[in-house]
């Protein structure tokens, strides 16, 4: 189970504990705001795409977008979505529980702007109904980010 690999993962850190289970589905903001009784910005989103060849995930908060012109600036190429087997595949958790730990090695992770407004993040960990609170250098610490990017919107 993915979510027994993320704990894993931050048990490197002493982190594991933090990882938060919930007894109902965390798997979109909505519903992972209503979990966690936050606003659902403060959800990071974590969303895998091909750039080429290569899968990619973006972290955003949950209140933004794509922005298909901010994103082809960035990424040189138009946003296509991975498809939920591809997601599986390529990264390495399922749609619902996607997040930037534990994932398969060559995947670079990109931090949006629309993170810096909040104080802390709440990314999933691995399943559909799992998440961990974490301040923003704590994302960019466990994330393995490759850098920070602006290529959302408000919806």
């Amino acid at each position: 189970m993915s979510v027994d690999k993320v704990k894993q993962y931050f048990s490197k850190y002493g982190m594991e504990s933090k990882v938060l289970e919930f007894d109902v589905s965390s798997a979109t903001v909505e519903l992972a705001a209503a979990a966690l009784n936050c606003e659902p910005g403060r959800i990071a989103k974590t969303l895998s795409f091909l750039v080429g060849d290569e899968p990619i995930l973006i972290v955003s908060a949950g209140d933004v977008k794509i922005d298909n012109s901010k994103y082809k600036k960035t990424f040189g190429k138009k946003a296509k979505m991975l498809t939920p087997d591809q997601v599986v595949e390529l990264i390495g958790h399922a749609v619902g529980g996607v997040c930037p730990f534990a994932i398969k090695e060559g995947v670079n992770v990109y931090l949006d702007a629309s993170l810096k407004k909040y104080e802390t993040v709440f990314p999933a960990c691995g399943s559909s109904n799992s998440a961990i609170e974490l301040t923003i250098p704590e994302m960019e610490k466990y994330s393995g980010y490759k850098e920070w990017v602006d290529v959302c919107k408000p919806m």
